[in-house]
């Protein structure tokens, strides 16, 4: 009995090692689809089980969900088996367990969830250069991609590790420039002496899981000082997709989700904010939001970017304010499209947004993406009457508000210079507008600002803590 004892404890082994689970993996967050479920595609591997039933379940805890208690979903043909789940609800965290029939569990997947995936993609303040102090934690029912391993992990700062990253593209120059990725003691260096690297992904995965009620998946793809023609659609080679920024993002997105997700989001414009690039920027931006809608098979793909905000130093100011102001428009006139303004955020160096501005602009881009807030004051006009200009908003979360003086706003001539005419800047109290009072008599083609220059101070946000963007030049009009 006890040669036989073993010999059953023998095979009990060996059966346990009979399956492989390939899809989905652990950790993942499954994308939902509009009905609030998800079709999970299970993929896997079985040893000398040719032509033997799979069967499968999904619990909750120890408890199997209702619908997906265990039952056959196919057999194993050339070694390999493949069926759908399908409408699993929203939420988490699952335990799928996948068996041959007549045999105790073989492979599980634990855990696994059903909600939504973001895209994390731009230049660096999209990367993260916030100080890590004082970081956003990390929450269990918020996964990411990680750029290394590319396994779905719990999410934490920093989101975004470019020079151990898979894809070349990503990758560091070394002393024989040429690109090397940092792997081993390396890369463990690089990453224990990291002082910087918060950004808005994790904030807002966070607050998007409150506000929407499931769990969230990251998908970083960013990369710090990026430019609109180094992310150009164009460059992508399909035969070697992580040479090019844009080809690293369609490929990491198809290895996290097979494609489906739920929007972006989009930081950059800093790169393209110069003389050359920024009067060819709103075609570039407009041909690469419609690219990445067309290979991702999803036309009506949300896509939430944050308008450049300040930069300290004394360059040329123009082109900046160019691109502000072209974010500004293509964020209404974009279908299933957002800006958000980041001109009243505080910087933890010359040019990058700080932690805790970062925690609020990734905090209202979740209530607004879930569903739970406006955009955020949204510019309708800007009406002379006698020596007032009326600059009024929509979008706006409960009424504008400012925690001190009012600040931000300019009148400029047709050719550019500053008028030094408005005295006062005030909330009118319908909490939708702003009252400009200036005086003298405005030159013929006179234009209104809000945040001109590249360091300018503006406060104008709503109740809500959302920031009024920049805008500028607008021709003014009479009441």
């Amino acid at each position: 009995m006890r040669i036989f004892g073993w010999v059953v404890l023998f095979a009990v082994s060996c059966a346990a090692q009979t399956i492989q689970i390939v899809t989905p993996s652990s950790s993942q967050v499954v994308q939902r689809g509009v009905s609030g479920k998800a079709d999970i595609v299970v993929s896997g591997t079985a040893v000398d089980a040719e032509g033997r039933a799979v069967e499968a379940r999904l619990l909750r805890g120890i408890v199997p969900v209702f619908g997906f208690t265990t039952k056959k979903y196919g057999t194993v043909e050339g070694g390999r088996f493949n069926f759908t789940l399908g409408g699993i609800p929203s939420g988490g965290p699952y335990r799928l367990e996948v068996k041959l029939a007549g045999t105790k569990v073989d492979s599980a997947i634990d855990p696994l969830f059903v909600g939504d995936v973001w895209i994390l993609a731009g230049q660096s303040n999209m990367e993260g250069v916030g100080n890590l102090v004082n970081v956003h934690p990390p929450e269990d029912k918020v996964r990411m991609f990680d750029m290394v391993q590319e396994t779905w992990q719990i999410a934490k700062e920093p989101l975004h590790n470019l020079p151990g990253s898979v894809d070349s593209v990503h990758w560091r120059v070394n002393a024989q420039k040429e690109p090397e990725r940092l792997t081993g003691e390396k890369l463990i260096d690089f990453n224990a002496n990291r002082k910087k690297g918060a950004g808005l992904g994790l904030p807002f995965a966070a607050a998007y899981e409150k506000a929407a009620d499931v769990p969230v998946g990251l998908i970083p793809c960013a990369h710090g000082g990026t430019s609109m023609d180094q992310w150009d659609p164009a460059k992508f080679d399909r035969n070697n997709p992580g040479t090019s920024l844009y080809g690293s993002m369609i490929r990491r997105v198809q290895a996290a989700s097979g494609g489906k997700v739920k929007g972006v989001l989009w930081y950059q414009g800093e790169s393209d904010a110069n003389p050359k690039a920024a009067p060819i920027f709103r075609d570039k931006f407009q041909g690469f939001i419609a690219k990445v809608r067309e290979d991702l098979a999803q036309p009506d793909l949300p896509f939430y970017f944050v308008q450049i905000g300040r930069h300290v130093n004394d360059q040329n100011q123009d082109p900046w304010n160019q691109v502000q102001e072209i974010q500004r428009q293509l964020g209404t006139t974009i279908p299933n499209a957002a800006v958000f303004a980041a001109i009243d955020s505080d910087l933890d160096d010359q040019i990058h947004v700080s932690t805790t501005d970062l925690k609020r602009l990734g905090e209202n881009m979740a209530k607004f993406a879930a569903g739970k807030a406006k955009r955020g004051p949204t510019l309708v006009s800007a009406l002379v009457d006698g020596s007032t200009i009326r600059v009024t908003y929509s979008d706006v979360n409960g009424k504008l508000t400012t925690k001190d003086r009012l600040s931000g706003f300019s009148l400029h001539a047709a050719t550019g210079e500053e008028i030094p005419a408005i005295y006062k800047e005030q909330i009118d109290a319908n909490g939708s507008s702003v009252i400009l009072h200036f005086g003298g008599k405005l030159p013929e083609g006179a234009v209104l600002h809000y945040g001109a220059g590249k360091n300018p101070y503006c406060n104008l946000r709503d109740e809500m803590g959302f920031g009024a963007p920049v805008f500028g030049p607008l021709p003014l009009k009479q009441q």
